[in-house]
């Protein structure tokens, strides 16, 4: 279930009222008349089943509430009533399925923002990569690839371009971008002190690597992998199940790629070096792709559900 506090202005606030009523899965309606000060108006609030809220956010922005008043939606982790179990009944679909756009767009630009601590976690995992491919240690690169941010900006990009937010894209395509350089020319740099205090060597990069090899050889595996993360990414995303982003991001090989392009550039390896930019550019190229696929899928999928959102005007409610 979802909580909505929706500030009003007192003139709007039986339409919302309407709106509300009209939406199935709707239940534990207060309205606070005239305790709203800043913007002024009225308070309603409301408990909505996960798979109605997109509907009721929808219908509450043509109201223009996000823009004379205000809209605030928080999760319930728990609700001890029998009206609240009704109402997810009355809501069709399940809410692990559901999708909360404006939440995906919030998500997405949050996770995407150029911050010093994105920044910050993008050159310790480029580093850890570095010090995994040249000991050829599948652990390190792993480890390296779960601290790894990176999947914020490129499901931003994804958002942004389904949602036709192109500044939003943008912003991701730069944070992306920044993040990468950011950590490949530090990482470089790392590279070159740990060659001097005798920590990495050419022959370690040069000798064979069974286990981190395939980093800088890239192959179809490669973009097939990166289409199936990016999916499960997504999905993950729009269900709120973040625990699945932690195996998408130790599935795709980006951080590593990049750990092995600036190794190899510290060194003038300049065929290990395009092949890891290769790999890493054929990744984000994947995830990108699969997002934006599997993002107009799920707009389809709840397309179609829209009509059973609502209860014709008059209809009783179920409970």
């Amino acid at each position: 279930m979802l909580h909505l506090r929706i500030i009003t202005p007192s003139v709007r606030t039986d339409a919302v009222l309407a709106l509300i009523d009209r939406t199935v899965g709707t239940t534990h309606l207060a309205v606070l008349k005239d305790v709203a000060r800043e913007p002024a108006g009225d308070i309603v609030m409301v408990d909505v089943a996960r798979e109605a809220g997109d509907e009721l956010l929808r219908g509450l922005r043509e109201l223009d509430i996000d823009k004379v008043g205000s809209i605030a939606v928080g999760h319930i982790d728990l609700s001890i009533s029998d009206r609240a179990e009704k109402a997810e009944e009355e809501a069709p679909g399940e809410a692990a399925d559901a999708v909360i756009w404006e939440q995906v767009s919030e998500t997405a630009q949050e996770e995407s923002t150029l911050t010093i601590t994105y920044a910050a976690l993008m050159i310790v995992a480029t580093m850890i990569a570095a010090c995994g491919v040249v000991l050829d240690n599948a652990i390190l690169i792993v480890g390296a690839m779960a601290v790894g941010p990176e999947f914020g900006p490129l499901a931003g990009i994804s958002t942004g371009l389904v949602r036709r937010d192109p500044r939003g894209a943008f912003r991701s395509l730069v944070a992306l971008l920044v993040g990468f350089a950011a950590a490949i020319v530090a990482t470089t740099l790392f590279s070159l002190v740990m060659d001097a205090i005798g920590q990495f060597e050419k022959s370690m990069l040069d000798a064979p690597r069974p286990n981190t090899g395939f980093i800088f050889q890239p192959d179809p595996f490669s973009f097939v992998v990166a289409l199936l993360a990016g999916v499960a990414g997504v999905v993950s995303l729009t269900s709120s199940k973040a625990g699945v982003l932690v195996g998408v991001a130790i599935s795709v090989t980006t951080v590593p790629a990049a750990a092995n392009a600036a190794v190899a550039l510290s060194y003038g390896d300049l065929n290990q070096m395009w092949g890891s930019a290769e790999q890493l550019l054929l990744n984000l190229g994947g995830i990108i792709v699969a997002g934006v696929l599997t993002l107009i899928a799920w707009k389809l999928v709840w397309r179609t559900q829209r009509g059973r959102m609502t209860r014709p005007p008059g209809a009783p409610r179920k409970f």
